[in-house]
């Protein structure tokens, strides 16, 4: 009878985990985890600075890898080739032009576990970032000799250029939460940006399949809000949305994009 009796007992128990939805696995200690981070156009990995200092304080390894800005296919396939040197889950994190970046560069890296969208673009198949940054976009409302300083650059295909922003622009609407001096520094020391990479659809598009999470800055000039609120809602991404900011709040205010971040990073189970 005793033995019938610990049987219901365990029987009895299982059900109410079931029932409470109690998961099997467990979180991953953050030191068995990796973040990657990719930064966007016009910038460099210094960009993640704040997140790597934050990241790190809490036990993950972290990873902030420059983005050629070359050509979409050509910078995943640079992304990817670094992710698969790393053993173990990765958290794939990517900022503005490297949100398509990582879109694409994860369809082929089995170990990334979670994808992080920080104020970025997430495409569709055959969507580029250029057609993403949403009405009333600053670059999408300008013209163009009003918005970059455009230059030819060795082995560029055909038809393709450097571009740069403008100083009014980068202090003003890009940087436009930033200090004017910090701005002015961050302008001055610009990566230089090929049509090329802004231009090339997305022939991956890995948040269909990998759980995505998104930052939105309301203050970001340069994709919309409402852009970036489709692209999560399409991508079923857990949504955190930051009031003010402009499109440079990983530099602003590190420690509220670190902790979007870190909530991806605990949902890598073992």
């Amino acid at each position: 009878m005793r033995h019938i009796r610990r049987i219901a007992t365990a029987v009895a128990a299982v059900a109410m985990a079931v029932a409470s939805g109690s998961p099997t696995a467990h979180a991953l200690p953050p030191d068995q985890v990796t973040v990657v981070m990719v930064h966007g156009a016009w910038a460099d990995p210094s960009s993640w600075d704040g997140e790597v200092a934050a990241l790190e304080k809490r036990g993950y390894h972290v990873r902030a890898v420059a983005n050629p800005l070359r050509n979409l296919i050509t910078d995943a396939a640079t992304v990817a080739d670094d992710v698969r040197s790393i053993d173990g889950p990765v958290v794939l994190v990517g900022h503005s032009y490297g949100g398509a970046v990582i879109s694409q560069a994860a369809a082929s890296t089995p170990n990334v576990k979670a994808l992080v969208f920080v104020d970025a673009y997430a495409p569709e198949v055959g969507e580029s970032a250029a057609t993403l940054n949403g009405q009333g976009s600053v670059v999408a409302s300008r013209p163009d000799d009003q918005l970059y300083d455009v230059s030819d650059y060795p082995g560029a295909p055909p038809g393709a250029v450097d571009l740069r922003l403008k100083k009014d622009v980068f202090v003003n609407n890009f940087a436009g939460d930033l200090p004017p001096e910090q701005a002015t520094r961050l302008w001055a020391a610009q990566h230089a940006t090929s049509t090329s990479a802004l231009k090339t659809p997305n022939t991956e598009t890995a948040w269909k399949t990998i759980p995505s999470w998104a930052f939105i800055s309301s203050g970001d000039q340069i994709i919309t809000p409402a852009s970036k609120t489709f692209m999560a809602q399409r991508a079923n991404a857990k949504t955190t949305t930051f009031q003010g900011g402009s499109h440079l709040t990983l530099i602003s205010h590190p420690d509220e994009v670190a902790a979007v971040i870190e909530s991806a990073a605990t949902s890598v189970s073992g």
